[in-house]
Protein backbone atom coordinates (compact mmCIF):
# COMPACT_ATOMS: atom_id res chain seq x y z
CA UNK A 1 0.00 0.00 0.00
CA UNK A 2 1.56 2.75 -0.80
CA UNK A 3 -0.69 5.04 0.84
CA UNK A 4 -0.46 5.10 4.56
CA UNK A 5 -2.93 6.85 6.33
CA UNK A 6 -3.00 6.91 10.53
CA UNK A 7 -5.25 8.26 13.56
CA UNK A 8 -3.18 10.60 15.65
CA UNK A 9 -5.02 9.76 18.94
CA UNK A 10 -4.59 7.51 21.74
CA UNK A 11 -8.32 7.57 22.41
CA UNK A 12 -9.27 3.93 21.82
CA UNK A 13 -13.56 5.41 21.59
CA UNK A 14 -11.84 6.80 18.40
CA UNK A 15 -10.09 4.22 17.15
CA UNK A 16 -13.71 2.40 17.34
CA UNK A 17 -15.21 4.67 15.42
CA UNK A 18 -12.55 5.44 12.09
CA UNK A 19 -10.89 2.11 12.55
CA UNK A 20 -13.42 -0.11 11.15
CA UNK A 21 -14.21 2.02 8.04
CA UNK A 22 -10.90 0.84 5.92
CA UNK A 23 -8.93 3.78 5.57
CA UNK A 24 -6.55 4.16 8.37
CA UNK A 25 -3.33 2.20 8.08
CA UNK A 26 -2.38 1.79 11.68
CA UNK A 27 -2.40 4.49 15.00
CA UNK A 28 0.59 6.88 16.19
CA UNK A 29 1.02 8.03 19.57
CA UNK A 30 3.11 9.54 21.65
CA UNK A 31 3.33 10.45 25.74
CA UNK A 32 1.30 14.01 25.01
CA UNK A 33 -1.30 12.27 23.26
CA UNK A 34 -1.36 9.24 25.87
CA UNK A 35 -2.00 11.95 28.54
CA UNK A 36 -5.00 13.33 27.02
CA UNK A 37 -6.39 10.05 26.65
CA UNK A 38 -5.51 8.89 29.92
CA UNK A 39 -3.20 6.46 29.25
CA UNK A 40 -0.47 5.68 31.28
CA UNK A 41 2.94 5.91 29.78
CA UNK A 42 3.87 2.57 30.75
CA UNK A 43 5.63 -0.84 29.20
CA UNK A 44 2.35 -2.76 30.15
CA UNK A 45 -0.11 0.05 29.06
CA UNK A 46 0.70 0.23 25.61
CA UNK A 47 1.03 -3.48 25.11
CA UNK A 48 -3.09 -3.13 26.17
CA UNK A 49 -3.03 -0.03 24.07
CA UNK A 50 -1.38 -2.02 21.06
CA UNK A 51 -3.60 -4.88 21.52
CA UNK A 52 -6.77 -2.88 21.26
CA UNK A 53 -4.98 -0.85 18.04
CA UNK A 54 -4.63 -4.43 16.14
CA UNK A 55 -8.45 -6.21 17.38
CA UNK A 56 -9.96 -3.22 15.45
CA UNK A 57 -7.85 -3.64 12.08
CA UNK A 58 -4.52 -1.48 12.33
CA UNK A 59 -1.70 -2.79 10.74
CA UNK A 60 0.81 -1.04 12.34
CA UNK A 61 0.94 0.91 15.81
CA UNK A 62 3.54 3.49 16.40
CA UNK A 63 4.87 4.34 20.21
CA UNK A 64 7.28 5.88 21.09
CA UNK A 65 9.85 5.76 23.24
CA UNK A 66 10.91 7.41 26.39
CA UNK A 67 14.23 8.10 28.83
CA UNK A 68 16.65 10.82 29.92
CA UNK A 69 19.53 8.85 28.39
CA UNK A 70 20.89 6.41 25.58
CA UNK A 71 20.61 3.48 27.41
CA UNK A 72 16.58 4.25 28.47
CA UNK A 73 15.71 5.07 25.44
CA UNK A 74 17.15 2.35 23.90
CA UNK A 75 15.53 0.02 26.74
CA UNK A 76 12.04 1.26 26.60
CA UNK A 77 12.59 0.89 22.95
CA UNK A 78 12.92 -2.54 23.14
CA UNK A 79 10.79 -2.92 25.27
CA UNK A 80 7.86 -1.35 22.79
CA UNK A 81 9.25 -3.17 19.74
CA UNK A 82 8.99 -6.74 21.66
CA UNK A 83 5.53 -5.88 21.82
CA UNK A 84 4.85 -6.76 18.05
CA UNK A 85 6.39 -6.71 14.97
CA UNK A 86 4.19 -4.03 13.87
CA UNK A 87 5.11 -1.82 16.53
CA UNK A 88 6.94 1.06 14.80
CA UNK A 89 9.41 2.76 17.61
CA UNK A 90 9.40 6.38 17.34
CA UNK A 91 12.35 8.22 18.92
CA UNK A 92 13.18 12.00 19.08
CA UNK A 93 15.63 13.52 16.56
CA UNK A 94 18.32 14.85 19.25
CA UNK A 95 21.26 13.90 19.17
CA UNK A 96 20.62 11.55 22.14
CA UNK A 97 17.85 10.05 20.39
CA UNK A 98 19.69 9.80 16.97
CA UNK A 99 22.21 7.59 19.07
CA UNK A 100 19.21 5.39 20.43
CA UNK A 101 17.83 4.81 16.88
CA UNK A 102 20.98 4.23 15.79
CA UNK A 103 21.38 0.87 18.21
CA UNK A 104 17.78 -0.02 18.17
CA UNK A 105 17.78 -0.19 13.74
CA UNK A 106 21.12 -1.89 14.70
CA UNK A 107 18.66 -4.61 16.82
CA UNK A 108 16.15 -4.86 13.59
CA UNK A 109 13.91 -2.86 15.63
CA UNK A 110 11.74 -0.36 13.38
CA UNK A 111 12.31 2.87 13.91
CA UNK A 112 10.25 6.62 13.42
CA UNK A 113 12.65 9.59 13.92
CA UNK A 114 10.01 12.46 15.40
CA UNK A 115 9.92 16.09 15.82
CA UNK A 116 11.26 16.88 12.17
CA UNK A 117 11.38 20.89 11.90
CA UNK A 118 14.32 21.07 9.26
CA UNK A 119 15.16 20.08 5.82
CA UNK A 120 18.51 18.41 7.00
CA UNK A 121 17.13 16.71 9.33
CA UNK A 122 15.99 14.32 6.75
CA UNK A 123 19.28 13.32 5.93
CA UNK A 124 19.45 12.12 9.11
CA UNK A 125 16.82 9.34 9.39
CA UNK A 126 18.04 8.57 6.12
CA UNK A 127 21.26 7.80 6.81
CA UNK A 128 20.25 6.02 9.99
CA UNK A 129 17.79 3.67 7.60
CA UNK A 130 14.94 4.90 9.71
CA UNK A 131 11.34 4.01 8.19
CA UNK A 132 9.83 6.76 8.94
CA UNK A 133 10.59 10.64 9.81
CA UNK A 134 7.41 12.93 11.36
CA UNK A 135 8.05 16.86 10.51
CA UNK A 136 5.60 18.84 12.14
CA UNK A 137 3.53 20.66 9.26
CA UNK A 138 1.29 22.65 11.45
CA UNK A 139 4.17 23.80 14.47
CA UNK A 140 6.67 24.48 11.06
CA UNK A 141 3.72 26.63 9.66
CA UNK A 142 3.65 28.29 13.34
CA UNK A 143 7.62 29.30 13.17
CA UNK A 144 6.55 31.81 9.96
CA UNK A 145 7.82 29.14 8.00
CA UNK A 146 5.64 27.63 4.95
CA UNK A 147 4.91 24.26 5.98
CA UNK A 148 4.13 22.92 2.48
CA UNK A 149 7.37 23.75 1.16
CA UNK A 150 9.29 22.71 3.83
CA UNK A 151 7.90 19.14 3.60
CA UNK A 152 8.00 19.05 -0.24
CA UNK A 153 11.80 20.02 -0.05
CA UNK A 154 12.47 17.30 2.57
CA UNK A 155 10.77 15.14 -0.04
CA UNK A 156 12.70 16.28 -2.81
CA UNK A 157 15.91 15.76 -0.24
CA UNK A 158 14.74 12.13 -0.07
CA UNK A 159 14.17 11.36 -3.45
CA UNK A 160 17.36 13.02 -4.62
CA UNK A 161 19.74 10.53 -2.46
CA UNK A 162 16.72 7.73 -3.44
CA UNK A 163 16.33 6.65 0.26
CA UNK A 164 13.47 4.42 1.24
CA UNK A 165 12.27 6.59 4.22
CA UNK A 166 8.33 7.39 4.34
CA UNK A 167 8.07 11.07 5.37
CA UNK A 168 5.20 10.60 8.19
CA UNK A 169 3.70 14.19 8.10
CA UNK A 170 1.88 15.06 11.32
CA UNK A 171 0.37 17.77 13.04
CA UNK A 172 -2.00 18.32 9.93
CA UNK A 173 -4.56 20.94 10.95
CA UNK A 174 -6.34 20.98 7.40
CA UNK A 175 -7.52 18.50 5.16
CA UNK A 176 -6.11 20.73 1.96
CA UNK A 177 -2.43 20.26 2.98
CA UNK A 178 -2.91 16.76 2.86
CA UNK A 179 -4.42 16.63 -1.30
CA UNK A 180 -1.77 19.42 -1.95
CA UNK A 181 1.72 16.99 -0.01
CA UNK A 182 0.22 14.22 -2.25
CA UNK A 183 0.54 16.17 -5.48
CA UNK A 184 4.52 16.62 -4.06
CA UNK A 185 5.28 13.00 -3.89
CA UNK A 186 4.41 12.38 0.52
CA UNK A 187 2.20 9.43 0.67
CA UNK A 188 2.41 8.95 4.84
CA UNK A 189 -0.07 11.57 6.70
CA UNK A 190 -1.36 11.06 10.76
CA UNK A 191 -4.03 13.50 11.72
CA UNK A 192 -6.64 13.81 14.64
CA UNK A 193 -10.31 12.76 14.20
CA UNK A 194 -11.42 16.09 13.10
CA UNK A 195 -9.47 15.60 10.21
CA UNK A 196 -10.55 12.36 9.55
CA UNK A 197 -14.28 13.97 9.68
CA UNK A 198 -13.29 16.69 6.96
CA UNK A 199 -12.49 13.93 4.33
CA UNK A 200 -16.47 13.34 4.30
CA UNK A 201 -17.57 17.45 4.58
CA UNK A 202 -18.70 17.65 1.43
CA UNK A 203 -22.31 18.94 0.85
CA UNK A 204 -22.62 18.34 -2.72
CA UNK A 205 -21.87 14.27 -1.69
CA UNK A 206 -24.34 14.72 0.98
CA UNK A 207 -27.54 16.38 -1.68
CA UNK A 208 -26.42 13.80 -4.23
CA UNK A 209 -26.49 10.63 -2.00
CA UNK A 210 -29.97 11.81 -0.50
CA UNK A 211 -31.03 11.89 -4.43
CA UNK A 212 -30.30 8.76 -5.39
CA UNK A 213 -31.54 7.40 -2.22
CA UNK A 214 -34.81 9.27 -3.04
CA UNK A 215 -34.63 7.78 -6.71
CA UNK A 216 -33.99 4.10 -5.32
CA UNK A 217 -37.23 4.21 -2.79
CA UNK A 218 -39.58 5.64 -5.78
CA UNK A 219 -38.43 2.99 -7.91
CA UNK A 220 -38.72 0.18 -5.30
CA UNK A 221 -42.49 1.72 -4.20
CA UNK A 222 -42.88 1.65 -7.79
CA UNK A 223 -42.22 -1.99 -8.87
CA UNK A 224 -44.56 -3.17 -5.41
CA UNK A 225 -47.77 -1.50 -6.47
Amino acid sequence: MNLRLYLDTADTAVWETWLPIGIFYGVTSNPLLLERAQVACTVDSLTQLAAKAFSLGAKEVQLQTWGDNKQALITTGQALAKIDQRVVVKVPITHLGTAAAAALIADGIRVTMTAVYEVPQILVAAALGAEYAAPYLGRINDSGRNGRETLAQMQQALDGVESSTRILTASIRDVDDIAYLATQGLNTFTFAPRIAEAFFNSEQTVEATAAFEACAIAMGANRTR
